[in-house]
């Protein structure tokens, strides 16, 4: 047999199925089930709209649930489409200007048209039916259900005991549902879920799974609490135990004046969350102090211990920020250019946003000085919402200042890396350990060694510091590594760590970052507006070509703020309305004579004068390379300070060209009767590498020829024996210290191809870059030729070259040799 739900005809309805036109509600975090009756507070000026109408026409309104609750003003598609038609009982006004109101639920009746209406939603809707069978399973259903929410009502406190008197007597399994339902501490969806269920069976049966399961898990609330409540029943004993201890000390006059510092110890502990190795320890090293006597040293120590491992952020962390275009935006604002740094953190907060939980990246910023690596490094913890912290590794020669000493020792604390974390305050700082090429080894240990363990991935997670002598996680941590070179750090240090070069920046890098940073900088740290000054780019261009001479802007950022405290100091004599307009004319007036030249190559082509390209610290620089030839025995003299690397690279270039004598036109014992000296000026400055060797071998040449060098070609690259160019390194800040000294043409080994793809474009348009294989193409490029397919052709009679003196201005008149 088949029930229809029985209910009295609503007031101005038709029949079943007919269309309503109601005002409607819309509900946040609360779903009206029929047959209940539910208090509201409505604060919402549309929905008291909603009700005042309702209140005029005949008491009922439709109940319907937001998507989402945190919407004040919800669209049409933000609602769910099925409610619950509800009658009037109450409504009363508050002195906050919000209303309470009393409403029953009537039936279910789902939204078919929203009506144009400004001030409240009003929707035509139609009623639901629902049908239910009565057959044995119904009626277990039903049976079941009431048990099952009776067992709710004693486990859960707040649920009224009238409910389950609500309950007696009802036969449809709708309504039942709709009663339990309306009673359950479960999720809007589910809810939601049920309301628009109209198999009144199968909604029962629904409800009897989610009544099951709120059993189940209050429960096991129940088995924790009497579980939390044995154990305060023991706290409570150990504290009346521990007090009478107290109380005999406090008689035999003892104790007194640890009791304080213990008691405050042990609230910190309850407090803290930390891993269950230090945990042990804590409460170890408690009870030894509380059995010690406040006067002895050991207390101290054992004190210091403690408040060290209840200091230290275990799991205390802050929460990354995963908008990219965020953090991008900040990277950007912060410093211009540095495209792969950016591009790698990047990439870490994108794999970060999709993965839980990963480990944090190792980075290793190499580059010169003043390119922002440490800066860069801070800008990172800004976008991602990090704590950041600073290590300064420069002359720490001692391993117990990463792993601290023991204890044992006197005045013993922890390594540098756990106090920085103490200082952080959490567990996943960005933490950067500057300078790491500028560590020392001595008797005491090698520090790079014990940065082994803290960089890498695999062992970090239990880094074990000598003083706290338990494992302490950094696997959250990102380490970002800075450098001058890579040469000075270890190469297992170096395994552990992802190289991201930082090259120097070129002149309008260097323009650009003038006037976005530096300039707005200085007029703030000097109380200056930015109506005050106004440099102009030659200006800008003026101070980085004769005052600087850098791959960084950091002496750049220095002249810059010299001329604006000269400024600001006639702003403060002549009021602040008073301007100034630097530009390349007035730069000399404020930081006087120029201490670079700029752009000038040699006035002329000279004989035994090579332009090389070499790469510093402070980025590349020009390298001019001197040979003369002189009478004497066949010995190599070599000058400048320069490096075993560099000299070896001589010895090859005059061997190439002994090897090529008859073809340069030169006899095979020419250099028995003559020395050949090589210098590189700047000679306080130390010099190596072997990039200088086709530079070498072309002064070499030219000297032994009297044949000039083109004075706007340079060139690096190494050579060998047979005259092979090989490849070297640091190509773009070689190219750019040529941009920057106006050389046309650069000589570069033909396997650097590859590197030409990270110089910049605007670069490459003033610089062309000529790759070559062998010394011979490097000849016919560098030297001053009528013919340069004559160079290399077999000369008959063979000469010896008689020793040649170039006095300055006099190189025109030196007699030639003769190369047939």
């Amino acid at each position: 047999m088949i029930f229809r739900l029985n209910r009295s005809r609503l007031p101005g309805e038709g029949e079943k199925g007919d269309m309503l036109t109601v005002p409607m509600l819309p509900l946040r975090d609360i779903v009206i089930f029929p047959h209940t009756v539910v208090p509201l507070f409505i604060g919402r000026e549309r929905s008291i709209h909603a009700l005042e109408y309702a209140m005029g026409q005949e008491k009922y309104i439709l109940l319907c649930t937001q998507k989402d609750p945190r919407r004040d003003e919800p669209r049409e598609t933000e609602i769910y489409r099925v409610g619950t038609l509800a009658a009037i009982l109450q409504l009363l006004r508050l002195p906050d200007g919000t209303v309470k109101v009393l409403i029953e639920g009537k039936t279910r009746a789902e939204v078919r048209q929203f009506l144009p209406n400004t001030h409240f939603f009003q929707v035509e809707a139609e009623e639901l039916t629902e049908s239910w069978e009565l057959t044995p399973e119904t009626e277990a259903l039903r049976r079941s259900a009431t048990a099952s929410f009776e067992t709710y009502a004693k486990l859960n406190k707040k649920v009224p005991q009238d409910a389950l008197q609500t309950l007696v007597g009802v036969e449809d399994p709708g309504r039942l549902s709709d009663l339990i339902a309306g009673h359950l501490a479960i999720k809007t969806e589910e809810k939601q879920e049920l309301l628009e269920n109209l198999d009144a069976a199968r909604r029962l049966e629904k409800v009897l799974g989610l009544v099951n399961r709120e059993n189940e898990i209050l429960q096991i609330e129940g088995r924790i609490k009497n579980r939390v409540k044995k154990q305060m029943e023991k706290a409570q004993r150990e504290y009346y135990l521990n007090e009478q201890m107290r109380a005999i000390q406090k008689e035999m006059g003892d104790k007194e004046d640890l009791k304080g510092e213990v008691q405050e110890l042990e609230q910190r502990l309850r407090k803290k969350k930390m891993s269950a190795e230090a945990l042990t320890k804590v409460k170890h090293e408690l009870k030894k102090l509380k059995l010690m006597s406040p006067m002895s040293a050991e207390a101290t120590v054992v004190r210091n211990y403690i408040d060290w491992l209840l200091s230290l952020p275990w799991y205390e962390k802050t929460k990354d920020k995963h908008d990219l275009k965020e953090a991008e935006q900040i990277l950007e604002e912060d410093h211009y250019g540095l495209e792969k740094p950016k591009e790698r953190i990047l990439e870490h907060l994108a794999v970060q946003s999709l993965v839980k939980k990963m480990k944090g990246p190792i980075l290793c910023l190499v580059g010169p000085p003043g390119v922002g690596k440490t800066s860069l490094a801070k800008s990172v913890a800004r976008a991602l919402g990090r704590n950041f912290v600073r290590l300064s590794l420069g002359g720490v020669r001692d391993e117990a200042e990463i792993r601290g000493h023991r204890r044992t020792y006197i005045g013993a604390l922890p390594g540098k890396i756990i106090q920085s974390l103490k200082k952080a305050k959490s567990n996943n700082p960005v933490f950067c350990l500057d300078e790491v090429d500028k560590m020392s080894t001595d008797f005491r240990g090698d520090p790079s060694a014990a940065l082994l363990e803290v960089l890498d991935p695999e062992q970090n997670v239990a880094f074990n510091d000598h003083y706290l002598d338990v494992d302490y996680d950094l696997s959250e941590v990102m380490f970002i590594t800075t450098g001058n070179n890579l040469y000075s750090i270890p190469p297992p240090l170096q395994d552990r760590m992802e190289i991201i070069r930082l090259p120097g920046y070129t002149e309008v890098e260097k323009l650009l970052i003038a006037e976005r940073f530096l300039i707005p900088k200085q007029c703030l740290a000097n109380g200056l507006s930015r109506g005050n000054i106004h440099f102009s780019e030659n200006a800008i261009l003026t101070i980085t070509r004769q005052y600087t001479r850098e791959a960084g802007v950091r002496n750049l950022e220095r002249e810059i703020a010299s001329i604006i405290r000269k400024v600001a100091r006639e702003v403060a004599q002549k009021g602040k309305d008073h301007q100034v307009k630097v530009n390349s004319q007035s730069v000399p007036k404020f930081l006087g004579v120029p201490r670079f030249r700029f752009g000038r190559t040699e006035e002329a082509d000279e004989i035994g004068l090579t332009t090389g390209l070499a790469w510093t610290e402070f980025g590349g620089e020009l390298l001019q390379t001197e040979v003369v030839v002189l009478p004497g025995r066949g010995k190599l003299l070599i000058t400048g300070k320069l490096g075993e690397v560099m000299q070896e690279s001589a010895q090859a270039a005059l061997s190439y060209v002994r090897s090529k004598a008859e073809y340069l036109g030169l006899s095979p014992d020419f250099y028995r009767r003559i020395d050949i000296h090589v210098h590189v000026p700047e000679g306080a400055i130390p010099k190596d590498g072997p990039s200088a060797g086709i530079t070498i071998a072309t002064s070499i040449v030219s000297a032994l020829l009297k044949l000039p060098v083109n004075r706007e070609v340079a060139m690096t690259g190494e050579i060998t024996l047979r005259g092979r160019v090989l490849p070297i390194g640091g190509l773009k800040e070689k190219i750019i210290a040529a941009h920057r000294h106006q050389i046309k043409t650069v000589l570069i080994p033909r396997d650097n191809e590859k590197d030409i793809k990270e110089i910049p474009a605007r670069i490459l348009k003033a610089v062309e870059l000529v790759p070559v294989d062998h010394m011979d193409e490097v000849l016919k490029a560098a030297l001053v030729l009528k013919d340069p397919e004559s160079l290399f052709k077999p000369p008959a009679p063979l000469v010896t070259p008689e020793p040649v003196f170039l006095p300055a201005g006099e190189a025109a008149e030196v007699p030639e040799i003769q190369a047939h």
